[in-house]
């Protein structure tokens, strides 16, 4: 099994076929809200084409894509050509 510490790494290519549940990652409101930061800070550094690392759940276990943020919506992470990631399955983004 995946830990934290030992993320599956995936290229971004493969994020768009990924299966994810709706369920939230994060239980803590404050660990919500410095994710919400974070990936505000990402999608600002997009436009020099900074890559970003994000730490994700997806229905099989914890994956690791770096890859550059085009953009972030009221729920959703978007990474090039329209592929995306639920913002409620992100458990971390590291710059």
């Amino acid at each position: 099994m995946n830990t934290l510490r030992n993320p599956l790494l995936v290229d971004k290519e493969i994020v768009g076929t990924l299966t994810f549940p709706s369920k939230e990652v994060l239980i803590s409101t404050e660990l919500q809200q410095e994710r919400e930061y974070e990936l505000n800070r990402a999608a600002s550094l997009g436009t020099d084409r900074v890559k970003i690392k994000i730490l994700f759940e997806d229905t099989d276990g914890l994956k690791q894509v770096e890859t550059t943020v085009w953009a972030v919506t009221k729920e959703r992470v978007v990474l090039k050509h329209g592929v995306s990631i639920p913002i409620k399955r992100i458990h971390e983004i590291k710059i």
